[in-house]
């Protein structure tokens, strides 16, 4: 789920599956397995991927399409396609390289189609995670060491941030791009922060301090707007550090959760959303319009992650709920609270044990400081301005696991109060109309 392919959905907002490490390597005389049960579309490729494995290479394709169109409200009324081809290319470097505990990994992507919230309704909780600007390139190219038996992990390269840190494991059901980077840090950090579709230069420690507890550290390269086709590897547009706690209840516990505190910094400049350096609003005739600057960034915010009920004879079959919520600075940020939540639930359905369905709500509140600048807009062009407020997103989805290399995704969204409450250019006086969303994914794994 600016948001996050990869790892979400990449590994969660429902791209595609995680990447298998090189570290599960095919049998030397693998059985012949039908389309149906096979986990690619392609299978071993005629004998190319079980090859690949000796080596410890492990090579990943696949697909994400799907058509969205709002039925109503918005800037306009339509429907769009777009995809996401994702290419990756994994590499245990013990196994030829002598170099234990060690992997590398490049990934590639080619976004195509058009953006549905960006042609047609202009809201801020972005209806896909997929959505990004046309382009094939480079995304992440990294090594990660693992030292002290696994306790202690540093990644160095290209990276992004949305894969590991504020992830809701059981957001990663949806297709909103809320469930996945929070809006609050693609609306506020520069060029979205490194998050899909940007990934940038930095380096991740991980630290598995015991089976329960770990904890994360990033150090990123600060705006990744500029990465153009993913190779610039920009060094000097200051830094963005990123930390979190992470807390596994024990299985002797009962059933799963997962718990994380967290917080970011950003040290580049930040414009004040509605004052200008000579202290008057940017909305008065008589500013010089140069907005009053701020050093630098933050945000903190939680996640809980927790399963409600297993069903019998299943391992994470059952209902499940997750939270987030995360808080800015309002002076230079335009979101400065967000909140999402929701419950999915996996077999709901009988005899589909690995179809999940969920229901899920995002929350963008505008900051009190961009708001000022709407009703001193109002005030001085002497008419109707709207004030923003906050805009909500509902979604409601089914995830339909046709075969272990096929997913087909129905989806419903409503979003309320599109961009907090912009005005519509297209009729005047009026503020954009909440959107009905309809769409359909699916994701294949070749």
């Amino acid at each position: 789920m600016r948001r996050a392919l990869l790892a979400t959905a990449l590994l969660g907002g429902g791209l595609i599956a995680a990447v298998p490490t090189a570290a599960q390597t095919a049998p030397a005389d693998p059985p012949r397995v039908g389309l149906w049960e096979r986990d690619a579309l392609l299978g071993d490729l005629g004998g190319v991927r079980p090859a690949l494995a000796a080596w410890g290479l492990t090579f990943g394709l696949s697909e994400t399409s799907e058509v969205l169109g709002n039925v109503s409200g918005g800037l306009r009324r339509g429907a769009v396609y777009e995809g996401a081809t994702l290419m990756s290319v994994t590499l245990d470097t013990g196994q030829r390289l002598g170099i234990p505990d060690g992997t590398f990994m490049v990934s590639a992507y080619q976004i195509h189609g058009h953006g549905l919230s960006t042609d047609n309704i202009g809201n801020l909780n972005v209806a896909s995670g997929i959505e990004g600007p046309r382009s094939t390139r480079l995304f992440e190219l990294w090594y990660e060491q693992a030292l002290l038996d696994g306790q202690l992990a540093i990644r160095v390269g290209q990276q992004a941030a949305d894969s590991e840190f504020a992830v809701a494991g059981h957001a990663g059901v949806f297709i909103n791009a809320g469930f996945g980077w929070p809006t609050l840090s693609a609306a506020d950090l520069p060029g979205g922060g490194p998050a899909y579709p940007t990934a940038t230069p930095g380096v991740r420690v991980k630290w598995q301090a015991t089976d329960q507890v770990a904890a994360l550290l990033g150090v990123y390269n600060g705006d990744p707007a500029d990465n153009g086709d993913g190779t610039a590897f920009r060094l000097n547009k200051g830094v963005f550090v990123i930390g979190e706690l992470q807390y596994a209840r024990p299985k002797e516990a009962g059933l799963p959760g997962t718990y994380k505190i967290g917080a970011w910094y950003n040290s580049n400049a930040f414009a004040d959303q509605r004052y200008g350096a000579d202290g008057l609003s940017l909305a008065n005739p008589a500013s010089i319009g140069t907005p009053l600057s701020h050093r630098n960034n933050w945000s903190v915010y939680a996640v809980l992650d927790q399963m409600l009920y297993r069903a019998p004879g299943s391992e994470d079959g059952g209902l499940a709920v997750f939270a987030r919520i995360a808080g800015a600075p309002g002076d230079r940020n335009a979101v400065d609270l967000f909140l999402n939540a929701g419950l999915t639930y996996k077999g709901l359905v009988p005899g589909r044990a690995d179809d999940t369905a969920g229901i899920g709500v995002v929350y963008a509140r505008v900051s009190r400081r961009a708001a000022g600048l709407d009703s001193d807009t109002g005030f001085y062009s002497g008419g109707w301005y709207p004030v923003r407020g906050s805009e909500t997103a509902v979604e409601l989805t089914y995830q339909a696991q046709v075969a272990p290399w096929w997913v087909v995704q129905p989806d419903l969204q409503y979003v309320f109060n599109p961009g907090g409450g912009l005005p519509d250019p297209n009729r005047p006086g009026r503020r954009i109309g909440g959107a009905a969303i309809l769409g359909l994914r699916t994701v294949v794994t070749f």
